[in-house]
């Protein structure tokens, strides 16, 4: 089992991605309240080797010599990967060591206002960024930044990128009803999207609980009507859990495993990758996947939030 490998996870949009987490559990730039990785622990923009070059690329080195080529090699996992100072250093090393393999980079785009951020993923194949709000009191009701990260940093960093960088940029917004919805806030995304240029941009929502209580998915309705008020031609719904199944990298004993763990006993994000050893972000996939399909609910307990079998 590998500390900082995951995976490959089933990904509608990058195939068979093996993940690589840069970060512990759980710091990030970011407190989200729809995260469902969980709480962010530490809220920082500090960059600092938070894991070794030499562990990642070790493990990296032992994954490549025992297994296939995923789809792609992904940055992501418990917090914001760019956090990491040496992120540049391990794009650069799979470039060098496994150059047919792409590079993708899951971030929530809010260091891009640091031209070594900017530098460092430079070499990377594609670049997922997220931008929820376009207006400073949304950005902080729904993604609960550091105080001393403005929306205005935040929306350049991005733009700046666009212009300096030649792989893809694919866009990702999480539509959260109540909280980024309305009209003006749209438009209002949609005048920054038309500033940054991405080459697509990917409108998501909830599938299960985030970190705050109350919290509901778009319907397809909703999320639709965004895209008729954008008017994007290179705007789409990404919020397709059952697809997944269709995918090569798609576990059947993967998803076996979760529902016998939860038909025992109920089950919290974590208690599932403890017990399976399995990578929360691979376990979130297969759970996005099982609640599509009815045969799994949550229930909000002292503890947290528990998975158990859903009763028919």
């Amino acid at each position: 089992m590998y500390k900082h490998l995951f995976g490959p996870v089933p990904s509608r949009r990058l195939g068979m991605s093996l993940g690589v987490d840069l970060v512990p559990k759980k710091v990030c730039s970011l407190n989200c309240i729809y995260c469902e990785v969980g709480k962010t622990t530490t809220l920082t923009l500090e960059r600092k080797e938070y894991i070794s070059f030499e562990e990642v690329t070790r493990e990296l080195e032992h994954y490549f010599k025992n297994n296939p080529n995923p789809d792609y090699v992904t940055f992501s996992g418990y917090g914001e990967p760019t956090l990491n100072i040496y992120i540049g250093e391990i794009i650069q090393f799979l470039k060098e060591n496994k150059p047919s393999i792409p590079v993708a980079v899951l971030t929530n785009g809010t260091l891009l206002f640091k031209e070594e951020v900017r530098k460092d993923l430079m070499k990377a194949d594609v670049v997922l960024p997220s931008l929820d709000a376009a207006t400073d009191g949304v950005f902080r009701k729904i993604n609960r930044p550091p105080k001393q990260l403005t929306i205005e940093d935040y929306i350049q960093g991005l733009i700046t990128f666009r212009k300096d960088f030649k792989g893809k940029i694919w866009l990702e917004v999480f539509l959260l009803p109540d909280y980024n919805d309305d009209e003006r806030e749209i438009i209002a995304l949609k005048k920054v999207i038309l500033k940054i240029a991405p080459d697509s941009v990917q409108l998501n929502t909830l599938d299960r609980p985030g970190t705050k209580e109350g919290l509901r998915g778009a319907t397809g309705e909703e999320l639709q009507s965004v895209l008729d008020l954008w008017k994007l031609d290179h705007a789409e719904i990404i919020s397709a859990a059952a697809e997944r199944k269709d995918i090569q990298s798609y576990r059947k004993d993967a998803e076996t495993a979760i529902l016998e763990t939860i038909s025992r006993r109920p089950c919290t994000l974590e208690d599932l990758s403890k017990i399976l050893g399995i990578h929360v972000n691979e376990i979130n996939k297969y759970l996005d996947v099982l609640e599509s399909e009815n045969k799994i609910e949550t229930v909000q307990l002292k503890r947290g939030i528990f998975y158990q079998i859903k009763n028919k």
